[in-house]
């Protein structure tokens, strides 16, 4: 079952180790907000994903992954911020819900919303791994989110 109430694990301060590692993998994860921007209010709510994206981030690096499958997942995280951006301004229900329950609607065991026409369909299943590989890690993670 979907835990359609997530919250964001608690990790304490970043180690200056991981910060770095970070800063490295995502060199503008803070931009992300801007990027996605439609209206003013929408770099509050980017920062917001960008905060519950960081341990996935993290996980993803102490994995020891390949550089290609890293800045895969990455970019994939980006499109899903993204997406929640847009659906925030076409979904009323969407624009009520805190960031991380409106990303846990959007993604499931199977996958992550449908980005068609935008990209293709073997895009779509990269796309659809990673937001699955998000679901498992804020599902099953130590800090599970409710």
């Amino acid at each position: 079952m979907v835990n359609k109430n997530p919250k964001v694990p608690h990790h304490p301060i970043m180690p200056a180790a991981a910060s770095a590692t970070l800063t490295q993998y995502c060199p503008d994860l803070e931009q992300w907000p801007a990027r996605w921007q439609v209206y003013d209010h929408d770099i509050a709510v980017g920062q917001r994903v960008v905060a519950f994206f960081k341990p996935f981030l993290l996980h993803l690096l102490s994995e020891k992954l390949a550089t290609k499958t890293l800045h895969r997942h990455r970019d994939h995280l980006w499109m899903l911020g993204s997406e929640l951006i847009r659906k925030r301004h076409e979904d009323t229900t969407f624009n009520q819900m805190p960031v991380e329950q409106a990303i846990a609607e959007m993604i499931e065991e199977e996958g992550g919303p449908l980005i068609w026409p935008s990209i293709t369909e073997s895009q779509q299943n990269a796309f659809d791994a990673t937001c699955r590989k998000l679901y498992k890690f804020f599902n099953s993670h130590a800090n599970p989110v409710r």
